[in-house]
This record gives C-alpha cells, sequence and structure tokens, in this order.
C-alpha cells in the first residue's frame, strides 16, 4: 500500500434505508481516517452523543473507504450540512433502526499492487482463477494479534489462569519498534523496580498504568489483572483463539476444499453447522462452495469435530497444555464456535494500471490482506487453497 487510493473498501449493506424512522443514514467515503475517529468528529459536530452513532463496521484507516453511519434524532438537512476533513458524504436517507456490527452483508474491495512486474499477471490470472473454484484460506491477519503481535499470548496466560505471565506479557518485554518511553517503562517492570516502572509508562498507555497502579499498591496479580476492562480481556482470549484457529487451519492446507468424515461442515447460506457421517456424498456440497470444513473457536458449547479432524483439535490441546473447560474464563465465559476454513471469493477481477488492480468482495470479518498473499505467490508457488 503506497498512497491510500491504492486500497478502496467499499461496505456491502446488508439492507437500504427504507425512507422513514428516526435514525438518519449517513453514507461517506474517507480518507486516512479511521471509522472511530470520524465518529468522534462527526458527534462534535452535530452536537450528538457518540452512543446515538451507529456502524456496521470497523475499515481500515491508510484506505479510502466508503461506509455507512447512522444517527439517531437529527434532521437530514444536518447530515447534509456535515463538513468533516477527509470526510465526503455520499448519500443521506432515513431509517427505522440504528447500525449495528453485523449489519453488513460485507466489503467490496479494489487495490492497487505497485512494484510488481507486468508479467507477473498471467500466473496472478490463474492463482485467482483457483482462488474462486476452491475458495480463500480463511486465516485471522496479522491484526487481530495487537501491534506488539502478543494479545494471543495474554489470552494463553488468561485461559491457563497464570497471572504472572500476563502480567510479564503486558507490562515487560519491551519492543524496539515501541516508543522509547515504553521501553524503558517496560524495561523497569521486567528489572522488578514496579514504583519506576509505573512513573515511566506514559499516560497513553492507560490500560497498562491502570493494571501497574493496582500491582504496586497490593502486591497481588490477581488484584491487579482485575483492573483491566473486560471488552480487553475478551479481545485477548479471542486473539488465543484466532491463533489455534489459524493452526488447525494450516494443518489442512492444501486440502481446504475436501471435506473428512467427521468434519464439522459449515453451511455459507445461513451459518448453520453439522457434522459430516459421509464425506464423499457430502463433497460435491463443497465442491459448490456451499458447505466447508469449519474449524474451532474453541470454547465450553463448541459443536466438537469427530473421527480425524477431531482428533487433530483435541491433539492441539494438549499440545498447547489446556482442556476446553479453560475457556471459562472469570467474567468472561467463552462458549466456542464453528468458522470455516475458507470462504467463497466473489465479483474477482485482475487488471493493470500502474500496477497489478485487483478487485473482490469477500464477506464480513474476512481479511483482504489474505487475499493479496495468495495472488502474490507468483513464483511458481501453488496458492494455499
Amino acid at each position: 500500500k503506497t498512497t491510500p487510493a491504492d486500497f478502496f473498501v467499499e461496505e456491502i449493506p446488508k439492507y437500504e434505508p427504507s425512507g422513514e424512522g428516526q435514525h438518519v443514514y449517513i453514507t461517506i467515503e474517507k480518507t486516512n481516517l479511521t471509522t472511530l475517529k470520524v465518529l468522534g468528529m462527526m458527534a462534535r459536530a452535530l452536537g450528538v452523543n457518540r452512543k446515538a452513532i451507529g456502524y456496521a463496521g470497523l475499515k481500515d484507516a491508510h484506505a479510502v473507504t466508503r461506509q455507512t453511519f447512522s444517527v439517531d434524532g437529527i434532521t437530514e438537512d444536518a447530515a447534509r450540512a456535515l463538513e468533516i476533513p477527509g470526510v465526503k458524504i455520499l448519500r443521506v436517507a432515513r431509517h427505522r433502526n440504528k447500525l449495528k456490527p453485523g449489519h453488513s452483508a460485507g466489503n467490496k474491495f479494489v487495490i492497487r499492487v505497485r512494484g510488481v512486474e507486468k508479467s507477473a499477471l498471467p500466473a496472478a490470472e490463474a492463482i485467482l482463477a483457483q482462488l474462486q473454484a476452491r475458495g480463500v484460506p480463511n486465516y485471522f491477519g496479522e491484526q487481530r494479534f495487537g501491534h506488539r503481535n502478543n494479545s494471543q499470548w495474554l489470552g494463553k496466560a488468561l485461559v491457563q489462569n497464570d497471572m504472572d505471565t500476563f502480567l510479564r506479557e503486558l507490562l515487560g518485554k519491551p519492543q524496539p519498534t515501541e516508543a522509547a518511553p515504553a521501553q524503558h517503562a517496560r524495561a523497569l517492570f521486567d528489572s522488578g523496580d514496579w514504583a519506576a516502572a509505573l512513573e515511566a509508562f506514559p499516560p497513553f498507555l492507560r490500560d497498562e498504568r491502570a493494571v501497574l497502579r493496582q500491582l504496586v499498591r497490593t502486591g497481588d496479580p490477581r488484584r491487579a489483572v482485575r483492573a483491566l476492562d473486560r471488552r480487553l480481556k475478551r479481545l485477548y482470549v479471542s486473539a488465543y483463539q484466532s491463533h489455534l484457529f489459524n493452526k488447525l487451519l494450516a494443518q489442512r492446507l492444501p486440502a481446504i476444499h475436501r471435506l473428512e468424515t467427521g468434519d464439522v461442515a459449515y453451511i455459507h447460506r445461513n451459518g448453520a453447522c453439522f457434522v459430516v457421517e459421509d464425506a464423499a456424498a457430502e463433497q460435491p456440497r463443497a465442491d459448490a462452495l456451499a458447505i466447508s470444513p469449519a474449524g474451532p473457536m474453541f470454547g465450553v458449547k463448541m459443536l466438537t469435530a469427530q473421527g480425524k479432524p477431531g482428533a487433530r483439535e483435541a491433539a492441539v490441546l494438549v499440545e498447547e497444555g489446556i482442556a476446553l473447560g479453560d475457556f471459562r474464563v472469570p467474567g468472561v465465559n467463552f462458549n466456542g464456535e464453528r468458522r470455516p476454513y475458507r470462504i467463497p471469493l466473489a465479483d474477482a477481477s485482475l487488471g493493470w494500471d500502474e500496477g497489478l488492480v485487483v478487485s473482490f468482495s469477500l464477506p464480513p470479518g474476512v481479511y483482504a490482506t489474505i487475499v493479496l498473499r495468495e495472488i502474490m505467490k507468483t513464483d511458481g508457488d501453488s496458492p494455499e487453497s
């Protein structure tokens, strides 16, 4: 990604606004701004509480993205008159309900990859054709694991109820990519000087400071971890679930389009799941991309796989030193669910304009970077699918 215009994302709405109701739907195009930043600026400009504004999903900052917000209790004229730097108002219409996460049918992407030779086009086209036929590996992207790439280990420590390890990951282990003051504070924590570390932690690391303050005050790791927002704990545990899912997905490659007896199959039309009793009988539905093998987002109420797939899942838990029941994390229970190992790629096409231009649509919550990674394997690698 070199300029924001090289990465274009457009939200696909699940439904159209009806034209009446107390919420005003505002479709915008934003450049180089996060969804939450726009929400804050919109709330200030309209003089409404942030809670009055809804959205269907978070969109990339370093990109040109189109998405819709809903605002409760304003006039359409006020919406049309909005002036926010970096934001264009495209459409205003009324609807009866607030927009919430899940109210999107996915996203359309148009991405320009610069620095590629035009001779790479035929190989990229062959890979794209195969991805359309077999689906895209449904990996969680790196974003899922946080900017320190350790959200999964924080989650594992919570699942294992190991508060000392959790605090070491959260407050210690300086990384070269971090701001110097943060590195200094983490090094002090690692040296055992908690009070000096608390002094040194920069104000923008609010959560870390809150936990460390409690640790300095009480000396009790459990009470310190309790100072952490429950939503963050959920985020860490779900990052660990994602890490285990990625691990099992990697074991299924390159045959994620093939069902095995004992698999949990995911029905793409409605998200329902069932255990496959006869893989050969169900395979035609998988070939048509109507169903796919599904991996575990481990939790206490999850539908478990049988046979060989079930054995692989059990082996990963043993290897990690955890049991399903460990996902009953105090204050945050994880029921678990199944997630398809692959996803259908829609409306895909390739072109050339100062670089390789790839366009495609994906369901909500699927990472475009995964598709790009597959297409860029143009050095004779076959795609992972």
